[in-house]
């Protein structure tokens, strides 16, 4: 248990983000009317507490990032109406009291694991809050705190937040962490207490801390001064901004580390009361429903109120709380059965499958309020310098600019696009221009993407550097370190820097690539890296790497392991894989396009690619790649002869994918064996077998273009004595589902089987 409190000083233990928290610090403040009062915030912010507190529209955060040679760590310190700690700044100022933060800053290794700083402690002491839930007979710690204080009266609110917090806090350890951080509060609480003059001294602080505090502060000794700020270490950087914030990333529905869920809703209760608050909720999921068609009677929204008074009364509430209103919701509005359990019975992100119109209830609790930053408050420099280089290159927010790479002045619109793009910063979006594994592209088209958070986000991407060089420089850095060795990961950084215009970094995650190639085992991840490497060995005049010795030495690499690879697959039965086919697709194009520059040794692909085809233990997608491998590079290959080998229906489309991928330009050329063969064996087929090999041939068929199918086509009426593009395009235009079709025709050979068998065919007896 946490003594008793020393003289002069109170201490409120507070969940964060509680209206009823919020209720009880501001009627302490108009009561004590103290000289300090101290609040659970980064004490590197004491200096600028007058930011802080102009008037913004809530909800704010206060956005900290923090970058060494070792670490990079970015928290955010959220505040909205119904804050405690909100509440104790505005309050205490109010009354004339002195305003202090109390914590270790945010950049502080002691939050080196949460990206939250109000995060609530409940995980350390859930075992003692699933007693209090299975003894309440309530789901979890939002419903429990609900039902104790956030629908109850105000009345002895402090007591009984005392008594629930020092049970809790009784019951577990604090970590390292929390230790180093009650440890600097009380300092800073001894020292108001000793510079008060016997006035009054308030500590609002999350409740896990409140028992500890109070212990730390009767014990401890007299403090002379102030406890001194911890800097960061000189070469690291550190700075902290207001961001605008929103409901919609205060939710805890929405994954946030709040105590809280549903900021909507609490709004309300914090601005009307809590019967408000269950009306205003029925309104907006009425509302939200109605705007999406869905059929809302007022009936239904009679039966979802009784339902809810009914509930809070069997629950003993004074007042409908969050859970019966939508509990009531349920009752009224949903008649079909529930795939999920439903997401206020739990914590965390909405589950895939939640019925719609529970997304919606969740939705009108989150609310969709969205801060709002007053205009004199300081801005880091990525914000003017975003602005300014917008300004520069002529891009207006409403612009969707069409680019043509080879002049310069777009070819460097496009790179501050694409800078953009990587710091995460809304505003445009590239529907075209170079894409991996494509033939060169020297056109973009972007088009505008608003958002309302755009501020929010470059001020969090400020974090990384003042300017828009810098800020992307250091994330390509940091990226190329925390991509370790993934080669998937690192070939588009890749492919981005060289959007970017960034050949520096471009050297260096060519080098991660290069490091990571002889040990990565990933063939389809080896892949990409390969056609990344290619693609811009092959095309990229705008950085100048085409043709250069380390992308060479990079795709002479990647081919040899990925060869090396292709030979270890063993599964016999294995469906297509397009990423791995998408691998030797790359492999023969490094062939085709830089074998005789780079030296490439064909006579070792071929060799591989004869073994693969033939070994019955690969898969048949590779066997069928490796076959086309080898066609494709130009030496004999029977492709008529082994599709007769591969009839068997569940593995032939699989065998036809690997073919496709790697020869289509071979099939469509002309070899009428193969076209004739599969024309026979598709023939052949009955319609059970069919239906087993469809799907996998609708795959295989995927990798031809239109024009190429139109070819195909062609052929198969030519086998059938038609020709005639009309007619070929006819069939290509099945208005209806192939696997429905087949489908059918089996359903239809079914029946023709029980009637004939039952002897009620045509023709049959009546």
């Amino acid at each position: 248990m946490a003594g008793d409190a020393p003289p002069g000083v109170t201490f409120l233990g507070v969940r964060h983000h509680s209206p009823a928290c919020a209720r009880l610090v501001a009627a302490t403040v108009a009561a004590l009317r103290p000289a300090y009062v101290l609040v659970e915030g980064p004490a590197d912010l004491n200096g600028r507490l007058d930011e802080l507190l102009l008037d913004h529209e809530l909800p704010v955060a206060v956005f900290t990032a923090y970058r060494d040679a070792g670490r990079r760590h970015a928290s955010w310190s959220p505040f909205c109406g119904y804050s405690p700690e909100w509440v104790a700044l505005t309050a205490g100022r109010a009354v004339g009291a002195q305003l202090r933060f109390i914590d270790l800053p945010a950049w502080h290794p002691a939050f080196a694991h949460r990206a939250n700083r109000y995060a609530d402690a409940d995980q350390r002491y859930a075992e003692a809050v699933d007693r209090l839930c299975a003894t309440l007979a309530v789901d979890n710690v939002d419903a429990l705190w609900d039902h104790l204080f956030e629908i109850g009266p105000d009345d002895g609110l402090a007591e009984r937040l005392a008594a629930y917090f020092d049970l809790l806090r009784g019951e577990s350890a604090a970590g390292e962490d929390d230790t180093a951080r009650e440890a600097y509060m009380a300092r800073w609480v001894r020292a108001a207490r000793d510079r008060a003059g016997g006035r009054p001294v308030l500590v609002v602080t999350g409740g896990f801390h409140r028992p500890a505090l109070i212990r730390l502060v009767a014990d401890g000794p007299a403090e002379q001064d102030w406890p001194q700020v911890p800097a960061p270490d000189p070469d690291a950087v550190a700075g902290s901004y207001l961001v605008p914030y929103s409901f919609k990333r205060l939710d805890a529905f929405d994954g946030y580390q709040s105590g809280m869920p549903s900021p909507g809703y609490y709004q309300r209760v914090w601005e009307d009361g809590p019967q408000r608050a269950a009306e205003a909720l029925t309104e907006a999921v009425a509302a939200r429903l109605r705007a999406r068609r869905q059929p809302v009677s007022t009936a239904d929204l009679i039966a979802a109120r009784t339902m809810a008074g009914g509930l809070a009364r069997l629950r003993g509430h004074a007042h409908p709380a969050r859970v019966d209103v939508l509990d009531g919701l349920v009752s009224a509005l949903v008649g079909d059965a529930l795939d999920q359990p439903l997401p206020w019975a739990s914590r965390g992100r909405l589950a895939a499958g939640t019925h719609p119109a529970v997304v919606e209830m969740v939705a009108a609790l989150s609310g969709d309020r969205v801060g709002r930053l007053h205009p004199d408050t300081p801005l880091p420099p990525l914000v003017h310098d975003v602005d300014a280089e917008l300004d520069r290159h002529r891009i207006g927010p409403g612009d969707a600019p069409e680019l043509d790479l080879t002049v310069p002045a777009d070819l460097a619109r496009s790179r501050l696009l694409h800078r953009l793009r990587l710091l995460d910063v809304p505003g445009h979006r590239c529907d075209s221009g170079p894409r991996v594994g494509t033939h060169a592209v020297l056109t973009e088209r972007w088009s505008p993407t608003p958002a309302p958070d755009r501020l929010a986000r470059v001020i969090e991407a400020g974090g990384y550097g003042p300017t828009v060089l810098d800020a992307v420089t250091a994330l390509v850095a940091e990226r190329v370190v925390l991509l370790g060795g993934d080669v998937d990961g690192l070939a588009t950084l890749l492919f981005d820097t060289a959007l970017a215009g960034l050949p520096e970094h471009s050297a260096h995650t060519l080098a991660a690539i290069a490091r990571a190639t002889g040990t990565v085992t990933d063939l389809t991840a080896l892949g990409r890296a390969l056609a990344v490497a290619l693609g811009l060995w092959r095309h990229d005049r705008l950085l100048g790497s085409a043709g250069t010795a380390p992308l060479g030495a990079l795709i002479t690499a990647a081919v040899d392991r990925a060869l090396w690879l292709v030979e270890g697959v063993r599964a016999a039965t294995a469906p297509a894989d397009r990423g791995r086919l998408a691998a030797l697709v790359a492999v023969r194009d490094a062939l085709r396009y830089a074998g005789p520059a780079l030296g490439l040794d064909p006579a070792a692909t071929l060799a591989v690619a004869g073994r693969v085809a033939a070994d019955q233990a690969a898969p048949p997608d590779l066997r069928g790649a490796a076959l086309g491998l080898r066609w494709s590079l130009g030496a004999p290959a029977d492709a008529a002869g082994a599709v007769r080998a591969v009839a068997a229906p569940s593995t032939l489309g699989d065998w036809l994918s690997g073919l496709f991928a790697l020869a289509r330009e071979e099939v469509v050329a002309g070899e009428a064996a193969l076209l004739g063969v599969l024309d026979r064996l598709l023939a052949g087929m009955d319609a059970h077998d069919f239906l087993v090999a469809l799907p996998a041939l609708r795959q295989a068929f995927g990798w031809f273009p239109p024009r190429e199918r139109e070819a195909v086509a062609r052929h198969v009426l030519s086998l059938r004595g038609g020709e005639g593009d009309v007619g070929a395009r006819d069939l290509l235009r099945l208005d209806v589902d192939p696997v429905l079709v087949a489908a059918a025709r089996a359903l239809e050979a079914r029946v023709d089987e029980v009637l004939a068998r039952e002897g009620l065919r045509e023709g049959g007896p009546a």
